[in-house]
């Protein structure tokens, strides 16, 4: 007890002790509007940063204005700094207009702003902190000497990947363009597939090292007002010192922590969050990952492809079911077979019974084990073949898995009915579309197995309904995870296990768009007319 007290008030102290650093109470600082100081102050900061340029230089020909640029070296583009900016301030500034107005009034200030400096995007910030962000995001930042505010100007322009095709929701028939690395790449792609002014992109910073740039996207008069104010208050209430993936931002904002399944939906095709954008859910985009998270994000989302829509409806119906069967084999394979063949082998027929007997003579352990082996050997291979290089990666995990399945064999080690159920279980497990469902079903497959050695097929049906019961206790930003299966919606079965024809989704989901629901008319689809002449 007395152990816990000493912790408990060392890290009370600790938290009292802690004081903002100089650094930090000095980003705070206004603006003075005497150049030097200012610069000093900025000098003082950036004195061990080399690729943080400053600039001064005098304002016109024939005035005696000064002035300074700050950008950094490889974000901000130099061309446009260089034509748009120095050459507008230094040579290109008509003198005669200085003579009109007082170089210290605020005019000038604004005429510099408005009449000089030929950049779309162009702001005023006031403190230190404000420059240096913008300083570090890409942009230049116009100092004036005698004025407490200063100018951004847009000029990021640094390299970045290419849209090219996803690489981890590839389809046959679709777009064949994924998101990058660039958050205004992203949203220029999504701006391309809705072009409707009631698109919103409210951006804001995230992390107080990082200062991540973050995207919320979602359709006024569609999304539902409450979930877009909960998606705001999670992302404001997160303080922490660096986001670098939408995963961590996935990890903060989700409803309940310590679960497997995923409560967030994330996709690298624009097309995905235009679909998801169109049934009222909204988009977070976070800048330095071609992952986009899509919320609320239910149950059945993880076995939707996008390829559904772009299919036939029976072909979209027959791949959807197919997807939940290998739900089921890849969750419940292995832990039937430890069950039936270790505590209900009178379920079998004889001649079944007899071959597995056969091939299980030699093995020296029991089915939990064996199972337990070539899983966790099937789960190395599986990542080794991940991290290895792609050159040889896909040979290694290939080759080691026959080799090494066909070696246990006839080393009697394991049998080769479990060899079988293994391989079609991992094979199964492909199947699905969202790769964090297939890692929550590889996780809950072992404690299934577990059950399974201790109590049979009883542990087995215990397992499954702890399973429902943790299913339906899930919210996805309020939304019940299971629907619209629990609480059953009959209106929303038409894109549920099956997808009816595309003529008949005229409405959006009901828990998630709770306003705008039609969004097409019903009109019944005519046959042609036989040509009987």
């Amino acid at each position: 007890m007395n152990l816990f007290k000493g912790i408990k008030k060392g890290l009370h102290a600790d938290r009292s002790n802690t004081k903002p650093q100089k650094s930090d109470i000095e980003s705070n600082k206004p603006l003075t509007g005497r150049l030097e100081v200012d610069l000093t102050s900025i000098r003082e900061t950036f004195e061990k940063s080399s690729d943080v340029i400053i600039r001064e230089f005098q304002i016109g020909k024939e005035t005696n204005k000064k002035g300074a640029i700050l950008y950094t070296s490889g974000l901000a583009d130099t061309k446009t700094i260089h034509s748009f900016i120095m050459e507008s301030l230094m040579f290109e500034t008509d003198t005669s207009d200085f003579h009109n107005f007082n170089s210290q009034s605020w005019r000038f200030f604004y005429w510099i702003k408005n009449r000089i400096l030929t950049i779309g995007d162009v702001t005023e910030i006031s403190c230190l902190e404000e420059l240096f962000t913008e300083v570090l995001s890409g942009n230049t930042v116009i100092i004036i000497d005698g004025f407490q505010q200063a100018i951004s100007a847009s000029t990021t322009g640094w390299e970045d990947r290419a849209v090219t095709e996803p690489t981890s929701q590839t389809v046959v028939r679709g777009p064949q363009e994924g998101f990058t690395e660039s958050l205004r790449k992203n949203t220029a792609l999504i701006r391309r597939k809705i072009k409707d002014s009631n698109l919103c992109c409210e951006q804001l910073r995230i992390g107080r090292v990082t200062k991540t740039s973050i995207a919320v996207m979602y359709i006024e008069g569609i999304a539902n007002d409450k979930i877009v104010q909960e998606v705001h208050e999670r992302l404001n209430r997160i303080d922490v010192d660096g986001i670098l993936e939408g995963s961590n931002i996935e990890e903060l904002i989700q409803d309940k922590t310590f679960t497997p399944f995923p409560t967030v939906y994330n996709t690298e095709r624009p097309d995905v969050i235009a679909g998801g954008l169109l049934e009222g859910r909204i988009a977070i985009i976070v800048d330095g990952t071609p992952f986009v998270l899509l919320v609320p994000a239910l149950f059945i989302h993880s076995f939707q492809s996008a390829e559904d829509y772009y299919q036939r409806a029976d072909i979209s119906t027959l791949l959807r079911i197919l997807r939940y069967i290998c739900f089921f084999i890849s969750l419940l394979a292995p832990s039937l077979y430890i069950a039936v063949t270790t505590y209900h082998q009178e379920m079998l027929p004889t001649s079944l019974l007899i071959s597995l007997a056969a091939q299980r003579e030699g093995v020296p352990f029991p089915a939990f084990v064996e199972a337990m082996i070539m899983e966790f050997t099937f789960e190395v291979l599986r990542e080794a073949g991940v991290r290895l290089p792609k050159a040889v990666g896909q040979a290694i995990s290939i080759v080691g898995a026959l080799v090494v399945g066909q070696a246990a064999v006839e080393a009697g080690i394991v049998s080769a009915s479990m060899v079988i159920i293994v391989s079609i279980t991992a094979i199964a497990n492909f199947v699905f579309p969202a790769f964090n469902m297939a890692i929550a079903v590889r996780m809950l497959r072992f404690i299934m197995m577990a059950l399974a050695a201790s109590l049979g097929l009883y542990g087995i049906t215990l397992g499954i309904l702890t399973l429902i019961l943790h299913l339906n206790s899930l919210r996805s930003f309020g939304i019940p995870y299971m629907a619209p299966m629990s609480p059953f919606i009959m209106a929303d079965q038409k894109d549920a296990i099956i997808r009816i024809p595309f003529w008949g989704l005229i409405s959006r989901p009901k828990l998630i768009s709770q306003k705008n629901i039609v969004r097409a008319e019903n009109t019944p689809v005519t046959k042609p007319k036989a040509n009987r002449e």
